[in-house]
């Protein structure tokens, strides 16, 4: 130990796969962003891996303050072990030893092992020292979880190999999550960039608004993933910016289609983004993936959105239109924009409350998206929602609650209207009770079916 203020925290994993393949999971590119907390405003800026040398390097924001954090990897043993060191970041010290113990041929001990002081000594260790550990603690059970979760998950489909995959919108909070997801599971992610390709074994450059790309360049894939897009929820919508919300999807769903149906052997799958808006403002009407498009803009924009994938369809390809709820994450969308006024004490009931909010959390978006992914009977539009969809006021008090924050503050429907202007009606106030019953029927079993347990976990409460 490093000096008589340091502390040891050790927690222990029971991993459902042998120590070859916990080790080949942490030893993959996607694999230190997936175990990051979602609480956690934490950006990994470079990992290069966990073999001796190799160096991670991340920034941690405590509110608008960046704090960099770099550790160097040492004491690599293939399918044993590794460490951490920390060179320069919030610790006086940081020793963590990752270590991999097998139980049989099919499942491993996974225990983390960390050495750690704080700074100021005495006074550090003092003032601060029980709040690191309760961090610990809940960092680790999450982080032990989402192995576990992860590991299950490609463990169902290994039979089927890995694939060759490419994604756009990987930057976004969607694809972000499922390019880290899919190359823990050794699958080779190809991202589509608008910019200048500086990786061209892992890039692959268009620009859908002007119509580029070439069809060559996605020869040899299994699947495409299409999650890029206009955002429809940041700046009030005008003429020009309903046309772009409708072009940026439309178009470049297009663009895609057709490229693949010029591929004497296209991919066999494509997975395009759409929305739950798709149904427009229904009340209290059960909609499922049977349910006729609702009238309005965002309706009329799913309708086109979906049809552009008609030439990829033609081409016998397999085509799903993964209709996105409300996605739940602390990192971005709607859930990011109410965790502020919520905290604050200024959250409350929109409108009259009882409109119908379809939530999904981001865990099981990226899921949904794999299981679709590995199968092929899946096909035509799913419905990527929770189960239990809630008004708008179950979910005001649901987060209060698991905020501990009161609920009281409600905004009336024509102050949404005198914010947001059109926007307001097609979001917030528009009602869809929509049941993910093809994803269900495929199979699908729910990461996070309840919003309360879900806000918890995604919020670290």
């Amino acid at each position: 130990m490093p000096n008589s203020h340091a502390r040891n925290f050790v927690r222990r994993a029971a991993l459902p796969v042998g120590c070859e393949a916990a080790f080949r999971y942490h030893e993959r590119p996607g694999a230190i962003q997936r175990m990051i907390p979602p609480w956690e405003s934490v950006r990994v800026e470079r990992h290069d891996g966990i073999q001796d040398g190799d160096r991670a390097e991340l920034v941690n924001y405590l509110g608008p303050l960046p704090m960099k954090w770099v550790v160097e990897h040492r004491d690599y043993v293939p399918g044993r072990q590794f460490r951490d060191v920390q060179l320069s970041g919030p610790f006086a010290h940081w020793n963590h030893l990752h270590r991999f113990e097998p139980l049989d041929a099919n499942t491993c001990f996974l225990e983390d092992n960390i050495e750690y002081a704080l700074p100021a000594g005495g006074w550090g260790a003092a003032l601060g020292g029980s709040t690191v550990e309760n961090k610990l603690n809940q960092m680790f059970l999450y982080r032990h979880q989402r192995v576990v979760a992860d590991l299950n998950a490609h463990a169902k489909y290994k039979d089927r190999g890995t694939m060759k995959i490419a994604i756009t919108g990987a930057s976004g909070l969607v694809g972000s999550d499922l390019c880290a997801f899919l190359s823990t599971g050794g699958h080779e992610v190809k991202r589509l960039v608008r910019g200048e390709v500086k990786q061209p074994e892992q890039e692959i450059h268009w620009k859908p608004s002007q119509g580029v790309l070439r069809a060559e360049d996605l020869e040899g894939l299994d699947a495409v993933i299409h999650l890029g897009g206009e955002s429809i929820a940041e700046g009030r919508w005008n003429d020009a910016k309903k046309q772009r919300i409708r072009d940026s999807r439309v178009d470049s769903t297009r663009l895609l289609a057709e490229a693949l149906a010029q591929l004497e052997n296209p991919p066999r799958t494509f997975i395009c983004a759409s929305a739950i808006g798709f149904y427009g403002d229904r009340g209290d009407e059960v909609l499922t993936e049977e349910s006729a498009a609702g009238e309005g803009f965002l309706p009329e924009v799913c309708q086109q959105w979906e049809a552009a994938c008609d030439a990829a369809r033609d081409k016998s390809v397999r085509v799903v239109h993964a209709r996105f709820g409300m996605i739940l994450s602390p990192q971005g969308g709607a859930l990011a924009k109410m965790l502020t006024p919520f905290k604050l004490g200024g959250g409350g009931v929109i409108g009259g409350g009882k409109q119908y909010w379809s939530w999904v959390s981001l865990d099981d978006v990226v899921q949904a998206i794999h299981h679709a992914l590995m199968n092929d009977r899946v096909a035509g539009p799913i419905n990527v929602t929770a189960p239990q969809p809630v008004t708008n006021t179950e979910f005001t008090k649901t987060l209060g609650r698991v905020l501990g924050r009161p609920t009281i503050l409600p905004m009336p429907a024509f102050a949404a209207r005198l914010a947001l202007g059109e926007m307001a009606d097609a979001l917030i106030l528009c009602s869809a009770r929509v049941l993910p019953t093809a994803l269900e029927q495929a199979g699908y079993e729910f990461v996070d079916p309840e919003l309360e347990p879900a806000l918890r976990k995604l919020l670290g409460r």
